[in-house]
């Protein structure tokens, strides 16, 4: 187990442990791809609101292997001048989720039961 001294920020923590944390990731991409449409710069500043500081070289790989998967299904949208690529979840994506929710609220019993 990998202990951090006080000193370490969540960044840190972040780049040390990020294995642990993409799934999470992951998993929070999908559940706000469920509620409505998501593009990368929006994403990275959600994530950021719950302590995760990633990087766009970081976050559109994983929005890309969603996508690739089938969690995930993207179109360009033009807003002026610009594209933006927007990424909704699809049938697959929210079937995933769902079962992932279960799984999650198990960990989640077991983790505080030990608190």
């Amino acid at each position: 187990m990998m202990k951090h001294d006080s000193n370490t920020s969540v960044s840190d923590s972040w780049r040390d442990d990020r294995d642990l944390y993409s799934g999470l990731i992951r998993m929070h991409i999908l559940h706000h791809a469920c509620e409505e449409p998501v593009f990368g710069l929006g994403m990275a500043e959600e994530l950021s609101r719950h302590g995760y500081r990633i990087s766009p070289g970081t976050l559109y790989p994983l929005l890309h292997g969603l996508e690739k998967k089938g969690y995930l299904r993207s179109e360009e949208i033009r807003n002026g001048k610009s594209l933006r690529k927007l990424y909704r979840a699809t049938p697959l994506g929210r079937k995933v989720l769902k079962s992932a929710r279960k799984k999650v609220w198990e960990l989640f019993g077991e983790l505080m039961e030990r608190e």
